[in-house]
C-alpha cells in the first residue's frame, strides 16, 4: 500500500513544474463561485454552496449565474485532471513525447466535463428533493459518497485507457469494487493531509486568513498530488504495472 503513494510522490516531485502549472485551472476552478454573487462558504480548502439559501432567495438571475459558474468551473476541473493525469500516462507508458496525446487534450477534456457535470446534476437533484422531504443532511452525503465511488476513476480511465463517458463509469464502479483499499486509502489520506493543513494554519494565521490560505495550498499542492495518486491507483489494473 505504501508503494502507490511513494510512486505518485516521486512522479509529482520529478514533474512538480508541470504539476504547478496545470494546477492553475484548480485555483481558478475554485475560485470562480467564491469571486461569483452565490452563497458560499470555505471549509477545508473546498467552496459550498450554501444550498438552503438558494432555496429561500432563488430567482431567474441568481440561477443563471449558479449556472454559468459551475458550467465554467467544471471545465477547468476537467481541464486540469486531464493534463496531470497526462503526466503519469506519459511516464507508465514510457512515453518521451505526449504530443499524440496532447492532440487529444480537448476529446479527454470534453468527457471528463460530461462526467463531473454528470455527478453534480445528479447530486444537485437529490439536494433539491430530499430538502423538501428533511433528509437533506443524510440523503446528499450518502448518495455524493457512492456516487463519487463510481466516477472515482473515470478521469483517469478517459485519459489512460481512451474510454468513453458510460465505459469509464462502469470500470470505475468495477475497479472500486474489486479493489476497495486503493480507494478507501486515497479518501482516508485525503482526510489526513487536508486535516493537518488546516488545524496548522488556523493555529498560525487564525481562522479567516486561513480558510483562503487553505484554498490556495489546497489548489496548488494537495488536489494535484491526488489526482495523481488516483491515476496511479488506476494503472494498477495492468498486471505489468501493478507488480
Amino acid at each position: 500500500m505504501s508503494t502507490i503513494v511513494e510512486d505518485a510522490l516521486e512522479t509529482y516531485r520529478s514533474n512538480i513544474r508541470l504539476v504547478l502549472l496545470f494546477s492553475i485551472p484548480f485555483v481558478i476552478a475554485f475560485l470562480i463561485p467564491l469571486i461569483a454573487p452565490l452563497p458560499t462558504y470555505i471549509s477545508g480548502g473546498g467552496i459550498f454552496l450554501r444550498s438552503a439559501s438558494i432555496f429561500l432567495n432563488l430567482n431567474v438571475l441568481s440561477l443563471a449565474v449558479i449556472v454559468v459558474s459551475v458550467f465554467i468551473s467544471l471545465l477547468f476541473l476537467s481541464f486540469a485532471y486531464v493534463a496531470i493525469s497526462l503526466i503519469v500516462k506519459a511516464k507508465r507508458t514510457l512515453s518521451r513525447t505526449a504530443a499524440g496525446v496532447a492532440r487529444e487534450l480537448e476529446k479527454y477534456t470534453g468527457r471528463v466535463f460530461v462526467v463531473l457535470l454528470l455527478y453534480a446534476f445528479v447530486l444537485t437533484l437529490v439536494d433539491v428533493l430530499s430538502y423538501f422531504v428533511g433528509l437533506q443532511g443524510i440523503a446528499t452525503p450518502v448518495v455524493g459518497f457512492f456516487l463519487f465511488a463510481l466516477v472515482f476513476y473515470a478521469p483517469a480511465s478517459i485519459v489512460i485507457n481512451n474510454s468513453g463517458v458510460l465505459a469509464s463509469m462502469k470500470q470505475s464502479a468495477l475497479l472500486v469494487a474489486k479493489r476497495p483499499q486503493y480507494f478507501l486509502l486515497w479518501i482516508a489520506l485525503l482526510v489526513l493531509v487536508v486535516s493537518i493543513l488546516d488545524f496548522l494554519l488556523i493555529h498560525i494565521t487564525g481562522t479567516p486568513v486561513s480558510s483562503y490560505l487553505m484554498l490556495v495550498l489546497n489548489s496548488l499542492f494537495v488536489v494535484p498530488y491526488f489526482v495523481i495518486l488516483q491515476a496511479e491507483a488506476y494503472m494498477r489494473r495492468f498486471s505489468i504495472l501493478g507488480r
